[in-house]
């Protein structure tokens, strides 16, 4: 089962217990609880899933406890969120993941966890949607180009995989590889970035509670164009450091080659923590555009740094410079 259920002795709340019903404006019924199952169906009708703007199969997510997790902003609507997004594997425009996407091919699928760990492993969608209880967390997302959404993600802290398969000493890094297939991700071969698509955080900032393996948004199902069928969702980095569509995990002595890194070094660090104070070489980061907010006088929102999660994560970076470690 995906999540505990009320005879286990813990009920789960729906989404409205964690932010305001109004705020889902345009969604469908609330989270439910799902037993194994109707979690079976679910997975099995994602292949066939169409990946525009529509509602999916539920993925039920519990209140998250982790602190820093929910914010009570407004949460972008579902069909902003699903509609305007970067995924250079289907285009370049951000329409064209939502109008390209639905040729992801995404059962059956496997993650492979290798390197620098005593328990490396292939693992089966299946087995990691059971490895760990569902949360949803309520996140900010901050793009490196000046926009921002909030959208309840579902999964649980990356943190669980890696205890798993426990990393030797000499594991410092973690590198993920996202699915490359040119049979069903047209722009995989264009000459935008090298392909794979490649990630990477430092083993604490993985470590990190608030780091977050997930499988689904608005209590379902991930759709194509947002990562399917498992991504990263790093908070206080800028959008492109959470992978999408990860289909390896690799632990390592050196800090990987990323891959907007390796395309433009100097725009594009890796670490990449949202921070007003760093612009990048094309324009300023001190104020971001949130989506759903586009009118003629809507005034655009100042950049928090760390996105908003300082608290939380700013002794992470303790000592650094952070305007040399951009």
């Amino acid at each position: 089962m995906l999540i505990k259920t009320q005879a286990d002795g813990f009920l789960h709340p729906v989404s409205s217990d964690i932010t305001p019903q109004g705020i889902y404006t345009g969604r469908r019924d609330m989270v439910r609880l799902m037993a194994s199952g109707v979690a079976g169906a679910a997975l099995a009708g994602w292949a066939g899933r169409q990946a525009l703007a529509q509602t999916g199969p539920k993925l039920a997510g519990a209140k998250s406890a982790v602190p820093g997790a929910v914010t009570m902003e407004k949460v972008t609507d579902y069909k902003d969120a699903s509609t305007y997004n970067n995924f250079y594997e289907f285009g370049t425009d951000k329409a064209d993941p939502a109008k390209n996407a639905g040729t992801l091919k995404t059962t059956p699928w496997t993650v492979e966890v290798e390197g620098l760990v005593k328990k490396p492993a292939k693992y089966t969608l299946e087995d990691l949607l059971k490895l760990s209880p569902m949360e949803e967390r309520v996140y900010r997302l901050r793009c490196v180009e000046g926009w921002s959404m909030v959208i309840p993600w579902v999964g649980y802290s990356l943190s669980a995989l890696i205890k798993l398969v426990e990393p030797t000493s000499s594991a410092k890094f973690i590198e993920f590889v996202t699915l490359a297939d040119p049979k069903t991700m047209p722009f995989v071969g264009s000459r935008v970035l090298s392909w794979p698509y490649v990630e990477g955080l430092r083993m604490d900032e993985a470590m990190h509670p608030l780091a977050l393996l997930t499988f689904g948004m608005y209590g379902e199902v991930l759709p194509n164009q947002s990562g399917a069928p498992v991504r990263l969702v790093v908070p206080w980095k800028y959008g492109f450091k959470s992978g999408k569509s990860i289909v390896k995990i690799r632990f390592t002595d050196k800090q990987p080659a990323t891959a907007w890194n390796k395309a433009a070094a100097n725009e594009y660090g890796f670490y990449s923590n949202v921070n007003p104070d760093v612009d990048h070489p094309r324009w300023s980061q001190a104020t971001e555009r949130r989506i759903g907010e586009d009118g003629l006088f809507a005034k655009k929102r100042k950049t928090l740094v760390f996105n908003g999660y300082e608290a939380q994560v700013g002794q992470l970076y303790a000592g650094m410079d952070l305007k040399k470690n951009f």
